[in-house]
């Protein structure tokens, strides 16, 4: 098993934080935001490659944080070449940039650059394991807190995904999408197709509403906090916890 951090978004919304700073390298209580997610990688026995994607503007900011970073696992760092927020590959592409670039043939998790989360990755891969299907991390949430903001997650009584919405202003259910993924490898085989269907999806969750449609998909629900860096005050508020802690 394999994972991949996604990191080559430029986090527009934080500027000028992350002008000339990768959102993932950004310090909260401490610590780099990339960091706390290789912690809970880790703990996933089976993992033996982190990869980090990023871009061609932070790629040195990825490498030199590398050189001085000791993990249990090999990390390596992944140019997807984009220099702009205009030209950036998003999500979906970056996945399929890696699963080509690295020659990826192993299950895949996958994991937004700036998530972050107090939760063990175990119970997901558990699910993960026990299906044999790609599972996406889902969180309870009120529907005005999903509307125009989240990806809705529709389930069935077995917890099987049967329908994804991304950022529906009208949800149809209380489970909101986090950038938390464990992909089968048989799964990576429909990044370039996704691709090629739909134009230049942007969001992860393009992919998991296409992949639902094409193979079974469950989703495993968080409980414990979590948090999605997107904005200062998302910012703030993840360094207020994580600075009592």
């Amino acid at each position: 098993m394999k994972a991949l951090i996604l990191a080559a978004g430029y986090a527009t919304r934080l500027y000028p934080l992350t002008l000339n700073q990768p959102k993932p390298l950004l310090k909260v209580g401490g610590k780099p935001i990339v960091e706390y997610i290789i912690n809970k990688l880790e703990e996933i026995e089976q993992l033996d490659t982190i990869y980090i994607v990023t871009n061609n503007k932070f790629y040195s900011h990825f490498t030199e944080w590398s050189n001085n970073y000791r993990s249990k696992i090999p990390i390596k760092i992944v140019n997807d070449g984009t220099l702009t927020n205009e030209d950036r590959l998003g999500a979906v592409g970056d996945m399929a940039h890696v699963v080509d670039k690295e020659n990826i043939d192993d299950d895949l998790v996958v994991i937004a650059g700036d998530n972050l989360f107090e939760f063990s990755l175990k119970p997901m891969i558990n699910l993960f394991n026990k299906t044999k299907s790609s599972v996406v991390a889902g969180r309870k949430a009120t529907k005005q807190e999903i509307a125009g903001t989240y990806g809705n997650i529709i389930l069935d009584n077995n917890n099987k995904v049967i329908n994804f919405e991304e950022k529906p202003e009208e949800p149809k259910s209380d489970i909101a999408s986090t950038a938390l993924y464990s992909f089968n490898k048989e799964a990576l085989q429909h990044l370039k197709t996704c691709i090629e269907e739909q134009g230049k999806p942007d969001n992860s969750g393009d992919f998991i509403k296409y992949l639902s449609q094409k193979s079974d998909v469950y989703s495993h629900i968080l409980e414990e906090d979590w948090f999605d860096i997107g904005n200062k005050e998302q910012l703030k508020e993840a360094n207020k916890k994580y600075n009592s802690v």
